[in-house]
């Protein structure tokens, strides 16, 4: 959707509203799941096409945030090269976009020499200015890669007391969440070599922020009131000042990003953080070479920056800083939207863990992209959280949709489109003495009110507010059909059906106008069916604000439509179960899943050897008859390994090297195992585990207590590591964990002297995606594959 280049970019206009909007640069390293799409570009593509609408001179810029660790991180992990990461990543993201339907009029990225050029000029006047200050900081090194470690770059164990995770970052401890220094990682590695690295002193240079306080907090303090900040801005932003400004780091020691110009620092970048607000500038400047027009003109031009409330203090404290310290005329922000968190059923949307639905899983979806538009925006966390689910999506669609707008619009256009002796035979009637009519003039009351309303929420950038109003429209458009009972009226008094139906045409019109910025599919639809261009406006220069005041003067008498179609479709129970199912689960668990039938179905195919010898078996007719246990062939299908819980675990009285455990393994079974695991697993993660249990060993008697199942865990090839076989979090407590193309019901016990146990045990494994195999067909539940959490390439016992 972005501008094609081929018309000239648009430069701000003396006279007019002149508005420069920017929502915060998608990180390149991943793509985006709805939590962020709703946060930063949906919404301010939203705020854009109402500018448009409104006849304001407006441009929406962003881009792909390519430069600094993360990216080299994901480079490391995909064995490419940064450039070819971003390269992967941006094109990934804009087909997002582009299916979103976001209106950019450049969307571009920060690996481009516009940026090195922005950035450095700007460096350059902090730096005249004596706003950067030098200081030396303590840094891990590596001498194998010869370097000095980024924060990701280092593994190590968990320095807090009762955490001591061996796989931290040096950034964070995603087990505990804490953050983190390098420095304070115990036992640290170098992520790329597995060496250890030491500590030397690294000089840097930091932005002295405190300097700048005076001159930033006069800003806020004016801008926050004149340009309506929400209220989360304004309180992070608060925070941020209460605490006390401190000089901010602005150069790392990396090789991928802008390069530092100063002799003394030529072998550092410039901080993600710092030259990633930057790249608004330079991306204006890949859309025009009169950039400044735009980010240098602050009498004339108006800059509204959309985000979620993570980014705030880079936009209200340290780009404004920034751009005061360089003693220059830019254009400061002067509205600012923040998103708080959108959720995912009853947990977080993650991008590093893969939970939730993501940028490119809607387009797999049958469910258009105006129904998504729809529910993100009237589900827009603005004050506080709010959470995806599918049924509650359903509902929207439904209940607000269809039988809402879609039905008022459809029941409308189909009655004009009747033949003549049924309906108006396609043909806008002529409306007289409108006003005259009660019930009519009733509507356009209420209608003018609502669009002034309209018009005042998306002023304020209150979008889920004007979606809303703009939608009681339709509800009072549906209200007008039955009071006026047109269908009675066009045999009783076909004069005022005319004026009902020809107001309630000029309705239609109206919502798909108010409506294109948060449905534009949706209201090109609509006009396809006036049998209009896709042109919309609603300004008040040409008094089309006005008019809603008189929805039967919207559209002209004899004006032929087009052809009416169903707006929406209904989404059935079936469907939302099956979309709860395909997005359970992480991303992984996901490909696992898919993985698995589609080895299953290779293996039906195929065929084992079970079903062989059961085919040679049979011959002559008949079924083949049940073979005893003891004369079965020793295959998967014979071991009963459930999905279980460990509802209580405890050290076990008479062995210090044993748990004793009380597992859930379904249908109201609880089974007491004993596992020699204490030396392995802390006892606190041992409690309320999902587990895969092995239940039809013989029970056999360790210290005096009777284990009835054994917990599966997997060893490290040197066995200093022993991690439990988990299944995925929403697999069902008691259902039976199988392994596609080895069918059939499992032994009551197994039989001892076969030694069935022993002789598939040498089998069992972990890949080097952690999912747990016999031989390579994964252990699978109705909700995935079993993993483990860090043991590639293990064995299992």
């Amino acid at each position: 959707m972005e501008d094609d280049g081929k018309s000239s970019p648009k430069l701000p206009i003396p006279g007019k509203r002149n508005i420069l909007i920017t929502s915060a640069l998608p990180y390149v390293n991943n793509v985006p799941h709805l939590g962020n799409i709703i946060g930063c570009v949906l919404s301010a593509d939203v705020y854009a096409r109402y500018c448009r609408l409104r006849g304001y001179n407006a441009i929406y810029i962003c881009g792909t945030d390519e430069y600094g660790t993360a990216t080299e991180t994901k480079a490391l992990e995909e064995n490419c090269t940064p450039k070819e990461i971003c390269d992967k990543y941006h094109a990934i993201h804009k087909e997002v976009y582009d299916w979103f339907g976001i209106s950019f009029d450049k969307f571009g990225r920060t690996s481009t020499p516009e940026q090195t050029e922005v950035c450095q000029a700007i460096f350059n006047k902090l730096w005249d200015n004596k706003w950067l200050s030098e200081n030396t900081m303590q840094q891990l090194y590596c001498d194998t890669c010869k370097k000095f470690l980024a924060d990701r770059l280092v593994e190590g164990s968990c320095p807090f007391e009762g955490c001591n995770y061996d796989s931290a970052r040096g950034d964070q401890c995603e087990k505990c969440g804490k953050l983190l220094n390098p420095t304070e990682l115990k036992d640290p590695k170098c992520k790329v070599c597995q060496n250890t690295p030491r500590i030397r002193d690294t000089d840097h240079l930091f932005i002295e922020l405190p300097l700048l306080k005076d001159r930033l907090e006069a800003y806020i303090k004016k801008t926050s009131v004149t340009g309506s900040w929400s209220q989360n801005a304004i309180q992070t932003t608060n925070a941020w000042l209460r605490d006390g400004l401190r000089q901010r780091c602005i150069t790392r020691d990396l090789k991928w990003g802008v390069p530092v110009p100063h002799e003394k620092y030529k072998d550092k970048v410039f901080y993600v953080w710092f030259d990633a607000p930057i790249g608004y500038v330079s991306i204006t400047s890949c859309y025009t070479s009169e950039w400044e027009k735009w980010w240098k003109n602050p009498e004339n031009v108006e800059l509204y920056q959309f985000m979620g409330k993570d980014n705030v203090p880079f936009h209200t404290v340290m780009f404004p800083s920034t751009q005061l310290g360089t003693e220059e005329n830019w254009t400061l922000m002067k509205t600012i939207s923040v998103t708080e968190y959108l959720n995912y059923e009853d947990g977080k949307f993650s991008k590093s863990k893969g939970v939730g639905v993501f940028g490119n899983d809607v387009k797999d979806t049958n469910i258009p992209v105006e129904v998504w538009r729809y529910y993100l925006l009237t589900n827009r966390p603005e004050v506080s959280d709010t959470s995806f689910s599918w049924t509650d999506l359903q509902a929207k669609l439904n209940g607000e949709l269809l039988s809402n707008l879609g039905n008022f619009v459809n029941r409308v256009l189909s009655f004009i489109a009747k033949p003549d002796n049924a309906g108006y035979g396609s043909v806008i009637p002529d409306a007289h003495d409108a006003e005259s009519h009660s019930l009519t003039k009733s509507l356009a009351e209420k209608v003018e009110k609502f669009v002034a309303e309209y018009v005042e929420a998306m002023e304020k950038v209150k979008l889920k507010q004007g979606l809303k109003t703009a939608m009681l429209i339709s509800s009072e458009g549906n209200y007008y059909l039955q009071a006026s009972q047109f269908w009675k009226l066009y045999k009783e008094d076909k004069p005022l059906c005319a004026v009902v139906i020809r107001t309630a045409a000029g309705l239609v019109h109206l919502l798909a106008q108010l409506l294109e910025p948060f449905m534009p599919s949706f209201s090109c639809e609509v006009f396809k069916q006036l049998n209009l261009p896709p042109q919309f406006s609603l300004s008040d220069e040409r008094g089309e604000v006005l008019l809603a005041s008189r929805p039967w003067d919207i559209l002209p008498p004899s004006h032929r439509i087009g052809t009416p179609q169903p707006l929406f479709k209904e989404l059935e129970n079936d469907e939302v179960a099956r979309y709860r199912e395909k997005f359970a689960g992480s991303q992984s668990d996901r490909r696992a899943r898919d993985e698995a039938a589609n080895l299953a179905d290779q293996l039906n195919k195929t065929k084992l050897s079970d079903a062989k010898k059961q085919k040679a078996s049979s011959k002559g007719g008949g079924k083949p008859k049940p073979q005893p246990a003891a004369d079965r062939e020793i295959t998967m299908a014979r071991l009963d390994i459930r999905v279980g819980k460990i509802v209580k675990a405890e050290k076990h009285p008479k062995a210090d090297a044993l748990y004793v455990e009380e597992i859930d393994v379904g249908g109201g079974e609880i089974r007491t195992v004993v596992s020699g695991l204490v030396k392995y697993i802390p006892l606190e993660e041992m409690q309320n585990r999902m587990v895969c249990v092995l239940c039809n060993l013989k029970p056999a008697k360790m210290r005096d207590i009777v284990s009835q199942a054994m917990v599966l865990a997997a060893s490290s090839s040197d066995g200093s590591k022993v991690e439990l076989v988990e299944p995925p979090k929403t697999a069902n407590i008691g259902e039976r964990v199988t392994f596609p193309g080895f069918e059939g019901e499992p032994d009551d016990v197994l039989y001892p002297k076969k030694k069935v146990w022993e002789t598939l045990l040498v089998d069992l494994n972990t890949k080097e995606n952690l999912v747990a195999c016999y031989k390579d067909v994964p252990f699978t539940t109705s909700a995935g594959v079993c993993k483990v959490s860090s043991i590639r390439n293990g064995t299992i016992r």
